[in-house]
């Protein structure tokens, strides 16, 4: 992936986590082909198709794009263990390749990637929490789900 001085970071919400991973809210057309040009390989989107943020076509734009899309809606109200599994299992099948992890304002995304990079990657939990908390501080039903460990 290039370096950071490339990083579209006018995409909202935008945070680059590592060499390899960055994540957003939801970005248009435009900034998936900003996002591609980083020399990302896969986008992960979390927020759901019915949103009206949400691209009429995303899968296509991303497919075009030569990235690989996976989509795990997550009900922003509603979140459990098995969407927090699933996200570990796309993280997990993206391997070290360069990867874009986003939902509708980077909500979703942050505070899974806070118990994923706790619970999984062994990130000491003050900088992982520090990330979480450059985005937004989760409500309770948040905090039930990602202070959950295994």
């Amino acid at each position: 992936m290039k370096a950071m001085q490339d990083d579209p970071t006018h995409i909202y919400n935008w945070l680059r986590i590592d060499s390899r991973l960055t994540t957003s809210g939801q970005p248009s057309e435009s900034e998936l082909a900003e996002i591609a040009a980083l020399g990302v390989r896969y986008v992960i989107n979390l927020g759901l198709y019915s949103h009206e943020k949400a691209l009429p076509d995303e899968a296509a734009t991303v497919g075009a794009l030569g990235m690989t899309y996976l989509h795990f809606p997550i009900d922003f109200q509603q979140p459990t263990d098995a969407d927090y599994q699933a996200f570990c299992a796309a993280m997990t099948d993206t391997c070290d390749a360069a990867t874009h992890v986003h939902c509708i304002a980077n909500y979703r995304v942050s505070a899974l990637l806070y118990r994923y990079r706790r619970d999984q990657l062994g990130v000491d939990e003050a900088m992982a929490r520090a990330d979480l908390e450059r985005i937004w501080t989760p409500n309770d039903v948040w905090t039930t789900l990602i202070e959950a460990r295994r």
